[in-house]
């Protein structure tokens, strides 16, 4: 069971899926390059990076006792008492649970769920990992309001979050779910690797925390100073300070590691946000003093997370949606909106925006830029349209997560209703077009990437959409932004670069990317140039740093996949198969790593072996589209097209909204003689996905064998409109 320990080890759970998605995707980000050779077979402007400069006869500073804090800091602690922060993890005991386990029930996506006590212990009996039902204990509460979470031991140190949480409102069990299936099968399970909250969870909940995942034994041994989120969370450890305290010294920011008060709003910005972030981990905890992006790989605006205009969409935890506002641009930092140890806000109502927005129009904020604002009473019906309205119902509008969670946009964007008099901003009206596919879209792209002041997060969702639009013009602004000061900038133009160019010729480009000094840019970088030999001691010291933080990660499937990736990329060959074989013991689900087995053995002479895997498998799991598709590949190769086909057909079936599915099933139609077929698919593929140029240079080619030229016209002059400089054009 993990428990505290009083020795340097930080950082709140929200949302079960605050990794999930991540780690899915933004690992799998840094996997992609290796997997493409089996497939052939946020910061607001952010400055140059943040160097703590420490005296060298200092030692490092050590973990204290958080109590050793409160006789100074009497004021702030009294703020914290309470709060969300302080509860953020407790002990489950009769003070710290208000949920019912009076032997109550709830049945929800199938599985019913019975809360009971045994003694001064609290349990739940609920189906596990083997659909089975079985008595669990509850260990510890997660949150206060407006919902509380029980995280359960299931054994080898392991912390599971449940999935049917206490609703500390309306006092009833609700499913965080509801309606998805989520049953023992399915990914999002309470018993599966998604909920693990040792690797999801726990790290900002606590103060100190490690998760210290021995991969041998598959275990956890997790640890941490204090629960909650303490003074050392934020501030990091205290010792050094402690010293200060008691000789008044010279020591740099009073023995800790950085000034929270910089008037460099990054330094507080950055803190706050590598627990208020949708962001993936670069190793076990973080280290006070460096860049978030040495620790954490912060998510761009993607689709998925968020609307068009930035708006959040899924549960995002405030930074993104910040990174992107005006006044984060202005130097406004958490903290002059909210008080960091009560986490309430620092003035009641409209009263917190007024602190600026005011008849004066100034702001109280030294370290706020307070150009432009504009000398008006903001808080009146004329403004607000009626009497009584808040700032927040426009500037703010929130969305409800987690069942009865209502959490607020934070990116303060100006209403619909107000940009058209004022304007829509430009970055809104062009990622409509840009993510449309419609025409103009690669010029409204490249417009928007050759301003100068757009937010760093914007110009990094930007780049991420460059290679649906190459051209020479493309190339160069993804060249120029490898020397951004923003890291999060650099990183996406390294993204970029990598789709426009190939291998060879990206060398001369990466020099100093590969000795950058921030982690996430470094091993990016090293990775991209994996299949380029013989690149000298910066590409040999950033490549072991990436292979060290995925070494880190040992608990996630996806990271043994990338080291099979790096191993396989890179000439250890007889490491591969044993790091898949481990991705699936760690996540048996984890389909990925399965398919790159099978794409292995059968490249390896076990092609016999390899079907036999996917075969198993897809009878056990028969609406995964991706094993679908793996056996339709799986038996062209092997020369049975026409047996491939039902598969390729699943495939698209039950992912429609993958484009490589509908492509392939395609191009397998076309060279079965079924070429009207064929086209119908990349034209429906089109009409999901406008700039899909593969399905563009397919559908051109496949109306011109087809004696239709007339439509084979058509689609050559929607492409000219959409992006008249792709090279495939000429």
């Amino acid at each position: 069971m993990p428990k505290p320990k009083k020795e340097p080890a930080v950082p709140h759970r929200d949302s079960p899926r605050r990794y999930l998605y991540l780690v899915l995707i933004v690992l799998l980000l840094l996997a992609m390059a290796g997997i493409w050779f089996f497939l052939q077979a946020g910061t607001p402007r952010l400055p140059a990076p943040v160097v703590a400069v420490k005296p060298a006869a200092i030692a490092p500073a050590q973990m204290v006792d958080e109590q050793q804090c409160q006789g100074c800091h009497q004021a702030q602690v009294k703020d914290w008492q309470g709060s969300h922060h302080q509860l953020a993890m407790q002990e489950a005991n009769a003070q710290t649970v208000p949920a019912d386990f009076n032997d109550a029930s709830f049945t929800g996506e199938g599985e019913t769920t019975r809360f009971f006590r045994r003694g001064a212990e609290y349990w739940v009996n609920t189906p596990g990992s083997d659909g089975q039902a079985a008595d669990f204990k509850v260990a510890y509460t997660f949150g206060i309001a407006p919902l509380q979470q029980y995280l359960i031991e299931v054994g080898e140190g392991r912390l599971q979050a449940l999935g049917v949480a206490w609703d500390t409102q309306q006092h009833r069990w609700f499913h965080l779910y509801p309606g998805q299936g989520v049953n023992f099968k399915n990914p999002l399970h309470w018993s599966k690797p998604s909920q693990n909250a040792n690797f999801m969870c726990v790290e900002c909940h606590t103060t100190g925390y490690k998760r210290n995942f021995d991969a041998v034994k598959n275990s956890f041994d997790s640890q941490w100073n204090s629960l909650g989120v303490g003074c050392q969370a934020c501030h990091g450890p205290a010792s050094n300070h402690l010293q200060w305290a008691a000789k008044k010294g010279d020591l740099l920011h009073a023995g800790f590691a950085v000034d929270l008060k910089d008037k460099d709003a990054t330094v507080e910005l950055e803190t706050c946000a590598r627990c208020h972030a949708r962001r993936a981990p670069l190793g076990d905890g973080f280290t006070v003093g460096k860049r978030l992006m040495d620790d954490y790989l912060p998510s761009v605006l993607t689709r998925e997370l968020y609307a068009l205009d930035g708006k959040i969409k899924d549960e995002v935890f405030e930074h993104g949606s910040f990174a992107q506002s005006k006044m984060a641009e202005k130097g406004v930092r958490c903290s002059n909106c909210h008080n960091p140890h009560s986490n309430e806000l620092k003035a009641p109502g409209n009263a917190v925006c007024a602190q600026c927005h005011n008849p004066a129009g100034k702001t109280p904020y030294t370290t706020v830029d307070g150009r432009g604002l504009q000398a008006k009473q903001y808080d009146s019906a004329d403004h607000m349209g009626k009497a009584g309205a808040f700032c927040v119902d426009c500037h703010m509008p929130g969305k409800v997560y987690m069942g009865n969670d209502l959490r607020h946009d934070h990116s303060f964007s100006i209403p619909a209703a107000a940009r058209d008099v004022l304007k829509a901003p430009s970055y809104a009206e062009s990622m409509v077009l840009i993510r449309g596919g419609e025409p103009g879209a690669a010029q409204a792209l490249y417009d928007q990437l050759a301003r100068g002041n757009l937010p760093a997060i914007q110009r990094a969702t930007l780049l991420v959409e460059l290679p649906n639009y190459p051209s020479q013009q493309a190339l160069a602004l993804a060249t120029k932004d490898l020397s951004h000061p923003a890291p999060q900038v650099r990183e996406s133009a390294v993204r970029a670069v990598s789709a426009l160019l190939p291998p060879a010729e990206r060398v001369a480009l990466y020099g100093t990317l590969l000795k950058d000094p921030v982690r996430a840019v470094r091993i990016i970088a090293a990775r991209d140039l994996l299949s380029v030999p013989g690149q000298g001691p910066a590409w040999d010291s950033a490549i072991a740093e990436y292979e060290q933080v995925q070494m880190s990660l040992l608990e996630r499937a996806e990271a043994n996949l990338n080291l099979a990736m790096l191993y396989q990329a890179s000439g250890r060959g007889d490491r591969v198969e044993g790091q898949l074989r481990t991705a699936l013991l760690r996540d048996p689900d984890f389909f990925p790593a399965l398919v790159t087995l099978a794409q292995w053995l059968e490249a390896n002479g076990r092609a016999q072996e390899a079907r036999s895997l996917i075969t198993e498998q897809l009878a056990q799991h028969p609406d995964a589209a991706l094993l679908q598709h793996t056996q339709g590949l799986m038996l062209i190769r092997s020369g049975g097209t026409a047996n491939a086909m039902p598969y390729l057909r699943n495939a698209v079936r039950l992912d429609p909204a993958n484009a490589q599915y509908a492509f392939v099933l395609a191009v397998a139609l076309h060279d079965g003689g079924k070429v009207d077929e064929a086209t119908q698919q990349l034209e429906n593929l089109l009409q999901r996905q406008p700039y899909n140029r593969n399905a563009r240079l397919s559908l051109i080619q496949y109306y011109l064998e087809n004696g239709q030229e007339p439509k084979a016209q058509v689609v050559m002059q929607s492409w000219k409109k959409l992006n008249p400089g792709d090279p495939a054009l000429k």
